[in-house]
C-alpha cells in the first residue's frame, strides 16, 4: 500500500494525486515524508499542494520538520513557499530561527507572503516587535493582495507593532507612507477594510 500511495503521488492526473495525499495524511507512514516534501516543491495544483501540507501535518514531527527546514533554503520559490506554509501549520515554535529576514524579504512575493505567515505564528513573544521591525521595510511593494498580506501579519502581533508603523510613516517613500497609515489604521478598526484605508491614507498624505 504504501509503494502504491507514492507511485501515485507522481501520477499526470490531478485526481489520483489527491487521493494519493489524503490517504497519505490518513494513515500516517515515515516513509511518505520525503516523497510528500519533493512533491510539495514541484505540485502544479493549489488543491493538491494543500493536502500534501495536511498530509504532512500529519506525520511525526521529529521527521518532518528537517526535511522543512531543509526546503526553506532549496533554490527553487515554491519550495520555500510550501516549506514556509507547512511549517505554519505544524507551529513548532522550534522551527522560528528558519525563518530568517532573508526570507521575510525574498524577492518572490509568494515567498515573502508565506514567510510573513509564519512568522507570526512561530515568533517567541519577546521577538514580535524585532519581528516587525523587518516586516515594515516590505511597505509598498507587491500588488494589493500582497499588501494586504503584509498588513494582516503586522495586526496580528498586536500593539507591539506601533512604533515600527510610526517610523514607516515617516518615510520619504509615499507608498511607504500610505501602506503603514493603513496598517495602523486596520489595526485601531478592523472593520474599516484594507481600500477604504489605503484611500484615507492617501487622503490624509495629500492634506499634508
Amino acid at each position: 500500500m504504501t509503494m502504491e500511495v507514492l507511485e501515485r503521488l507522481a501520477d499526470t492526473r490531478a485526481s489520483v494525486r489527491l487521493q494519493a495525499a489524503l490517504a497519505a495524511g490518513t494513515t500516517p507512514d515515515p516513509r511518505y515524508v520525503g516523497t510528500l516534501v519533493e512533491r510539495c516543491a514541484v505540485e502544479p495544483e493549489f488543491f493538491v499542494r494543500d493536502m500534501l501540507t495536511w498530509a504532512l501535518t500529519r506525520q511525526p514531527v521529529s521527521l518532518t520538520l528537517p526535511e522543512l527546514l531543509r526546503e526553506v533554503r532549496s533554490e527553487r520559490a515554491q519550495a520555500r513557499s510550501q516549506a514556509l506554509h507547512t511549517l505554519s501549520k505544524i507551529g513548532d515554535g522550534s522551527a522560528w530561527p528558519a525563518v530568517t529576514p532573508a526570507l521575510l524579504t525574498d524577492p518572490e512575493d509568494e515567498v515573502a507572503r508565506s514567510a510573513w505567515r509564519a512568522a507570526v505564528l512561530l515568533v517567541p513573544s519577546g521577538e514580535a516587535a524585532g519581528l516587525a521591525s523587518v516586516l515594515v521595510t516590505q511597505f509598498g511593494r507587491g500588488d494589493r493582495e500582497t499588501r494586504l498580506s503584509l498588513s494582516r501579519a503586522l495586526i496580528a502581533l498586536g500593539e507591539v507593532i506601533v512604533p515600527a508603523l510610526r517610523t514607516a510613516a515617516a518615510s520619504a517613500d509615499p507608498e511607504v507612507r500610505a501602506h503603514a497609515l493603513a496598517t495602523e489604521t486596520l489595526l485601531r478598526d478592523p472593520e474599516a477594510g484594507f481600500a477604504y484605508a489605503i484611500e484615507e491614507a492617501r487622503r490624509v498624505r495629500v492634506l499634508e
